[in-house]
């Protein structure tokens, strides 16, 4: 087997255990601040049926013509690694009867699978958290889900980041405004690159999100979705902005946000920053009121976000330094057949006793000076030193790693509660 054979597939990266305490860290923190708005979790298969991608997110989108994962499994259905988290969301509301008289409100994690140029901020296999909520036809969850994902950010310590906002508008105005833009940029169709082109008879709504630096004059004079919004959109973003206003979220109105997914109407949102190059977006949603109908359910208003979080670990880092990996309380070194065995069984009362409380244990062996040495190493605030004179005893070393202090004999019946005390200080 070569060496490149054993690398992970390009794009698909290993989390070292370094690595997963700013992860654990994120998940922990989302999955508390989700509670509290009574978020239930939702958890779905990594494959879903191909069809299914492209009834929601659109044929004419680079995720669907470009990125995805497709395969046929030996049954000869064409299966797709998920993507993104939306449309298998709808799905399992609608196979399961979730939206028959009730409203939702929900959330998942996990991966997701595009076939693009691995760039930084950007892999073939990438990791998300979505917040989606089913029912809810006004403004008012359009501002809850926002402010779900600002406090997310917020007590995650991302700063300097610039929400950006904006609306489709409904179908019915979409399609009047699409009409002018088709007509707009066929008039300067012989300045449009290859992708602007293809989006033209496909999605020219597209073509106002791209970044090729020589069409940037042309979108900038192009008509804007705004200033044909009908009353009902109007009427609805309007809400959105008292809302935040009156709470004090600032944002900034964005008319050349569009999204990348056929499925959104009425609001659009991005968080977006300026300190991971390229990849700007955080965090990005909006309403998709029709995606729940258009896959064979009833018509139902819905919205939702998803929240990348490589690019918001990354952020953490360049802002806030590497998150240290957390480290054992107590460092068990263990000297002798008898002190094995009891340390084992010591250590294990111990965590029953100490809810939460971390024991890495000396395996392997080693003199008394090793063990030491591996205890500093591992940061743990403690040593636990048990020999075969201390089994004899029932007592064990208890010595302080971090702070000049004499080690003390704790006989073992007291070890819970002294150990206990200490940890607390």
């Amino acid at each position: 087997m070569s060496q490149q054979q054993i690398q992970p597939p390009r794009g698909m990266n290993d989390i070292l255990p370094a690595e997963t305490a700013a992860w654990q860290r994120l998940e922990t923190l989302a999955r508390e601040i989700f509670a509290s708005y009574a978020y239930q979790e939702i958890r779905l298969p990594l494959v879903e049926h191909t069809g299914l991608f492209k009834r929601s997110i659109g044929e004419f989108t680079d995720v669907v013509s470009k990125e995805m994962f497709t395969f046929q499994d030996p049954s000869g259905d064409s299966l797709t690694l998920r993507p993104e988290g939306t449309a298998g969301v709808v799905r399992a509301m609608i196979s399961n009867g979730l939206l028959h008289n009730q409203k939702q409100r929900v959330w998942m994690s996990g991966p997701m699978f595009r076939h693009e140029k691995p760039q930084r901020g950007r892999f073939r296999q990438f990791h998300q958290l979505d917040v989606e909520a089913f029912g809810y036809p006004g403004p008012d969850i359009d501002a809850e889900v926002i402010l779900v994902s600002s406090r997310l950010l917020t007590q995650a310590g991302v700063k300097r980041l610039e929400l950006n906002l904006n609306s489709l508008g409904t179908p019915a105005s979409r399609r009047v405004y699409r009409e002018k833009l088709v007509e707009y940029f066929t008039a300067h169709k012989s300045k449009l690159d290859a992708d602007s082109l293809k989006r033209l008879d496909g999605n020219p709504l597209r073509i106002l999100d791209s970044k090729n630096p020589e069409l940037q004059d042309i979108i900038k004079n192009a008509p804007m979705l705004t200033e044909h919004l009908d009353e009902e959109s109007r009427t609805h973003f309007n809400g959105l902005c008292r809302h935040l206003d009156a709470l004090g979220v600032k944002y900034v109105l964005n008319p050349l946000l569009v999204r990348g997914l056929d499925y959104y109407s009425h609001t659009v949102f991005e968080w977006v920053t300026t300190e991971l190059g390229s990849q700007g977006a955080v965090c990005s949603g909006g309403r998709y009121d029709g995606l729940v109908e258009q896959l064979g359910g009833k018509p139902t208003p819905a919205i939702g976000w998803a929240l990348g979080q490589e690019r918001v670990i990354d952020l953490i880092k360049v802002q806030n330094g590497a998150v240290p990996a957390q480290a054992p309380d107590v460092y068990f070194v263990i000297a002798g057949e008898r002190a094995e065995a009891e340390g084992l069984r010591l250590a294990e009362t111990l965590r029953d006793q100490i809810p939460g409380l971390r024991i890495e244990m000396n395996c392997g062996g080693g003199s008394f000076n090793s063990q030491l040495k591996r205890s500093d190493k591992s940061g743990a605030a403690w040593a636990l030193i048990l020999g075969d004179s201390e089994t004899e005893k029932r007592v064990a070393g208890l010595k302080s790693l971090r702070v000049e202090a004499p080690q003390v004999e704790v006989a073992w019946e007291r070890l819970v509660d002294e150990l206990g005390a200490r940890l607390k200080r």
